[in-house]
């Protein structure tokens, strides 16, 4: 077998749709675009959410609630557990989680949270703590150190 006996797998490959070629095509004509109308003139695109002319739904529904988006900050977070590969006394920054790849990206900052098991006195600084994984750092002898920013 060489690249020469190579084809497509059967029925994958169609010929292309030739419009406007003659009434004996079946897409003559009209090019399969009907009579008259928005839809059958040369360069028609509706944008999304248009409704011919109504009022379109989101802007017929009521706003409601407040949105924090340009100010709102969005940390990266890594729970208590994944700190266990660390060794005992080791001070873990953002920094070093995004060296080792527990962390992909920063962010806003680094908030640490208290699911999994620990069981290393560890020194952490980060930008935010949830009352628990502070809890349970200091509970084993660590340190949980807040950083501004």
């Amino acid at each position: 077998m060489g690249l020469h006996d190579l084809k497509p797998a059967k029925g994958s490959v169609r010929n292309r749709k030739r419009v406007g070629r003659g009434p004996g095509s079946g897409l003559g004509k009209t090019a399969g675009r009907g009579e008259k109308g928005q839809k059958s003139r040369s360069g028609f695109a509706r944008r999304p959410g248009f409704e011919g002319g109504q009022m379109p739904l989101h802007r017929r529904v009521p706003k409601r609630g407040f949105s924090n988006h340009p100010f709102r900050k969005e940390f990266a977070t890594v729970n208590l557990g994944r700190l266990e590969v660390f060794e005992a006394g080791t001070i873990v920054t953002p920094e070093l989680l995004v060296k080792q790849g527990i962390v992909k990206q920063l962010r806003d900052g680094l908030k640490v949270l208290a699911d999994g098991e620990l069981t290393k006195a560890l020194t952490v600084h980060a930008h935010r703590f949830s009352a628990k994984a502070k809890e349970r750092i200091a509970g084993l002898g660590g340190k949980a150190l807040v950083l501004e920013g």
